[in-house]
């Protein structure tokens, strides 16, 4: 069994994996394992099969759009079975992505739509704190996603806020934005980002402001919203009383109406 141990990131196994291919290196033949994101991969191990000689194989687009994605599904297993399903796709199933049911392109299917309810999750969680510095005041958010997508939502948060500075503070890794240049260092734990500050008491005023009782449903605001991520959220602490006080709310709406 040959080990192959690269960075987590799609641009490192693709390295990998073209020179494995080059040197005809079958799937089950592999144990790939990963580095930390601040430590490099084993010397040694992944210069080897990328500098195999060859032509890099054509794929279909749709297997390096999945690839891509499942590259930041946590699953350990991943990068075998991305090598795998390139293996199949360039030793005579040149359209096995047309196959839905097969069960590893199933497999990358799901992957793809777990990093992208991720990001959504991401991008709709995320409360920035402010912290103020010698060079003035930086925003600084925890957020806990359940794949590596800071990478793939970062880009939308430096163009929603491109005029503030600010870090998203992640376990895995951390995005850091200065208004013009967007940039990732190593996670960190919970207790570096803030706790609270005077911006939480105005979001929570908007919250409690925009809640419309009548169209409170609690079963799909648990799952869009999962309890896991409202320590996180300064309108968390609102939710409980406005849902408890929903139907009496609904009642006079309708009275006043009357």
């Amino acid at each position: 069994m040959r080990r192959i141990t690269i960075a987590p990131t799609f641009q490192a196994w693709r390295t990998a994996a073209r020179g494995l291919l080059a040197a005809e290196a079958e799937p089950r033949a592999l144990l790939w394992e990963e580095a930390d994101d601040d430590q490099p991969a084993l010397p040694g191990l992944v210069h080897e099969a990328a500098g195999a000689k060859g032509a890099a194989a054509r794929v279909p687009r749709a297997f390096l759009e999945l690839a891509e994605a499942g590259a930041c599904h946590s699953d350990p297993e991943r990068w075998a079975l991305l090598y795998r399903v390139l293996w199949r796709i360039t030793h005579g199933e040149p359209r096995l992505m047309e196959v839905a049911m097969d069960p590893d392109v199933h497999r990358m299917l799901a992957m793809e739509k777990a990093v992208r309810r991720d990001v959504h999750k991401t991008k709709a969680f995320v409360r920035f704190r402010a912290v103020e510095l010698e060079v003035g005041t930086h925003y600084v958010a925890w957020f806990e996603p359940d794949h590596r997508t800071l990478e793939r939502s970062a880009p939308f948060f430096a163009e929603r806020f491109a005029s503030m500075s600010w870090s998203i503070l992640t376990p895995r890794r951390c995005a850091h934005w200065d208004g013009e240049d967007l940039w990732f260092s190593p996670g960190v734990p919970r207790s570096a980002a803030p706790t609270e500050d005077a911006l939480e008491g105005l979001w929570r005023t908007y919250y409690a402001s925009v809640f419309n009782p009548a169209r409170m449903k609690p079963k799909a605001m648990r799952a869009e919203m999962p309890l896991r991520y409202w320590r996180n959220l300064p309108e968390a602490e609102l939710i409980q009383g406005l849902m408890r006080d929903a139907p009496a709310r609904v009642r006079r709406m309708i009275e006043e109406q009357g």
